[in-house]
């Protein structure tokens, strides 16, 4: 496949509703997704930065969860709804013990 063609075609989960039990489910993973990705990042040396600067390895982001801006957080929690969705839209049950 040619790169340079690539479309993306992920599920669609417009449809799917993400039950009042799973929204505190779904900012847990946010912070998860968000702790995962800043590991990541400082396992390859990037640091803490006021302003992205790819050469120096800084990122702005590289921050505890609750200190990041609405709007990223909202990248983070779009992120792990969709993976919820996705989920329940494959069958799955997601239950508490």
């Amino acid at each position: 496949m040619n790169k340079n063609n690539y479309t993306p075609h992920p599920i669609d989960t417009k449809n799917v509703g993400l039950p009042m039990e799973l929204q505190a489910l779904a900012e847990d993973i946010a912070k998860n997704v968000h702790e995962v990705w800043a590991s990541g990042r400082m396992k390859d040396g990037w640091t803490y930065g006021e302003e992205r600067n790819d050469t120096e390895k800084k990122h702005p982001c590289l921050v505890p969860y609750e200190e990041l801006s609405e709007e990223e957080k909202e990248y983070d929690r779009n992120t792990s709804i969709e993976t919820i969705k996705l989920i329940l839209k494959l069958g799955f049950k997601i239950t508490r013990d």
